[in-house]
């Protein structure tokens, strides 16, 4: 039985996926602005999605250099949330897009840069995944997976159709949404590529809010 959220990911990770990292922390504007005090309880090898919305440039800057330089130090693989030339910026080590920007398509010089690197396109849904695929991205993140605070009273998927849309994606799937040590236990194993949250790292055995 997974005790912490890493062994779950460890424990739930498909086979085919060894690529992608399994545990991943993903920042919030609002619930978690700062990634670094939870990035020292990440297990080496994960990775990090930053989003980084609504920050000047300056302080953007400032920040997603100071988190390559930490994640770096501690091989954790960074991507930067909806800007290409932020992430080629501070050397990130990939893009991640949001799925309203993936639905009107990747510009060139993003997909271009991006598939030289690693390509992550959020999702909800087949014809996300479908999307995403096509773009030839190199791992979608689809949610929500279970009940989370930060979308009181959204539809979720839930595990069974989460584990068949991820077998049927054509690509890895992350899995966020509600993830915690707890509910990833009702992920069928080889299901997933990885497991994401974002307050799950703070407190790894409570609820992602």
């Amino acid at each position: 039985m997974a005790r912490t959220l890493a062994d779950a990911a460890r424990r739930l990770k498909a086979g085919r996926c060894h690529r992608v990292p399994a545990a991943w922390l993903v920042s919030d504007p609002a619930r978690l602005p700062d990634p670094v005090p939870p990035l020292a309880r990440m297990p080496r090898g994960a990775g990090l999605i930053w989003r980084p919305y609504g920050l000047p440039r300056d302080e953007a800057l400032a920040q997603g250099r100071r988190l390559r330089r930490l994640t770096r130090a501690r091989g954790i693989v960074l991507l930067v949330a909806g800007d290409w030339r932020l992430a080629a910026a501070v050397g990130a080590d990939g893009l991640h897009q949001p799925e309203g920007l993936a639905r009107h398509g990747v510009l060139a010089p993003a997909l271009g840069w991006a598939q030289r690197r690693t390509l992550s396109v959020a999702c909800h849904g087949p014809r996300a995944l479908a999307r995403a695929r096509a773009q030839g991205a190199s791992m979608a993140v689809l949610s929500p997976v279970f009940p989370t605070a930060s979308h009181p009273g959204a539809a979720t998927l839930g595990p069974l159709r989460f584990a068949l849309m991820s077998r049927r994606a054509g690509l890895p799937v992350v899995a966020l949404g509600g993830i915690t040590a707890a509910s990833a236990r009702h992920l069928p194993p080889g299901s997933t590529a990885g497991l994401a949250a974002v307050s799950g790292w703070a407190h790894p055995n409570q609820s992602s809010k």
